[in-house]
């Protein structure tokens, strides 16, 4: 007998279109033998009696016959429910959030079958949101953190038990790309004061994160479409919610990647440094099209694609996706939680919302060396003494 491979389901964006219709082939057929005539008290070598009655032989070469027919084939399984840690389980965890709402649909069984604690809305979930928690609610398997990173609050097993996992499948990927009070919802229109953050309701767990930890491969991708922006927007992400001081922050227009430490409280002082992977591309004008952060494995990258006008074209038409690559380690990172936002510099009406909280980028960067050598990150320090923060 060959040994059975499972199939390798990839992300939405690579999807492998031959595992799903050969589950879908596999659910079929697991269908069918749950529905054979032995649920009805009536075995399979049974229901061949009459093809074999049927054929002039005497007694003994039917009985004969009949003997060596019967064990050739498999007992069908009496009822669906005697094989939930078995086959269906298997054959579930091919299936996408679609197929599992159809299969949910099919009977009542099935959705018990697929909303039981590690069942496949519970497997799903975990796997999609690995590494992601979401504010109030920690991570989706529920070993959630409180505020304090070192108070993990592990639900009871009878709670789990009775945990709607498909209801939570579905709050996970409708909050996680949202932003926070009073900022709540994915889209943001007005900012009413400068130096305005706005923090994504969506977490980082940093401790999934480390280049050495046995999560190798885990990767989330955030991405953020501003479509009106009369001053200057910015993507970063914070370590402040785990006790740090620390940032990496994403300036689209000038394409430089900032690194910042507050040292001081009062007079603040805070410690910066820069690097420009990419150039300037809108000449003193906010940018506005698409920008995002990608962390995998431990190293962080950024992305911008921006709206420019063309000769002979009268809207505006997005440019090519660009990276600055993987520029930083999590090194500067404190505790275990880590915090995507934007920074707004002045007031005003914007029009900026939040496209996608998933684990596939638009490009697959490659490191950027040059970023992993001190020297090549030009000092950005400032105290509240001055007047303005330095200019890059």
């Amino acid at each position: 007998m060959g040994v059975y491979t499972k199939p390798v389901i990839m992300t939405p964006a690579g999807t492998n279109v031959e595992a799903y219709p050969r589950a879908f082939h596999a659910m079929g057929r697991f269908l069918g033998a749950c529905t054979t005539s032995k649920a009805s008290g009536i075995s399979a070598a049974e229901g061949h009696a009459e093809l074999i009655e049927s054929t002039p032989h005497s007694c003994s070469e039917v009985a004969t016959r009949h003997a060596l027919w019967q064990p050739s084939v498999p007992p069908a399984p009496a009822v669906l429910s005697e094989l939930e840690d078995g086959p269906y389980f298997v054959i579930a965890s091919f299936l996408d959030s679609t197929s599992l709402v159809a299969a949910d649909a099919a009977c009542r069984l099935l959705r018990e079958l697929n909303q039981a604690h590690t069942g496949p809305w519970h497997a799903l979930g975990t796997q999609t949101f690995q590494g992601l928690e979401l504010e109030n609610e920690g991570v989706f398997e529920r070993g959630c953190r409180g505020d304090d990173e070192d108070d993990v609050v592990v639900e009871p097993r009878r709670l789990l038990a009775h945990t709607d996992w498909r209801g939570r499948f579905a709050q996970f990927r409708a909050e996680l790309p949202t932003f926070r009070s009073p900022f709540a919802g994915p889209e943001i229109l007005l900012v009413e004061q400068a130096d305005e953050i706005a923090y994504c309701r969506c977490r980082l767990g940093a401790d999934h994160w480390g280049s050495s930890s046995s999560k190798a491969g885990v990767s989330a991708y955030l991405e953020v479409e501003v479509l009106k922006n009369p001053d200057n927007v910015s993507l970063a992400v914070v370590d402040f919610e785990a006790g740090g001081c620390s940032s990496v922050t994403f300036s689209p227009d000038t394409g430089a990647v900032i690194r910042e430490r507050k040292v001081q409280e009062a007079p603040r002082k805070v410690e910066g440094a820069y690097i420009q992977p990419l150039t300037t591309i809108t000449d003193g004008q906010g940018f506005e099209g698409s920008m995002g952060l990608y962390l995998q494995d431990g190293h962080l990258a950024f992305f911008r694609r921006h709206y420019k006008t063309t000769e002979g074209s009268e809207a505006p038409e997005l440019g090519a996706w660009e990276t600055t690559g993987f520029v930083t380690d999590l090194s500067w990172c404190e505790g275990r939680r880590l915090t995507p936002c934007l920074a707004f510099r002045n007031e005003g009406s914007y029009q900026v919302r939040m496209v996608c909280v998933s684990s596939t980028p638009p490009l697959v960067p490659e490191r950027t060396t040059a970023a992993y050598q001190d020297g090549n990150w030009s000092s950005l320090d400032w105290d509240a003494t001055e007047q303005d923060p330095p200019e890059m």
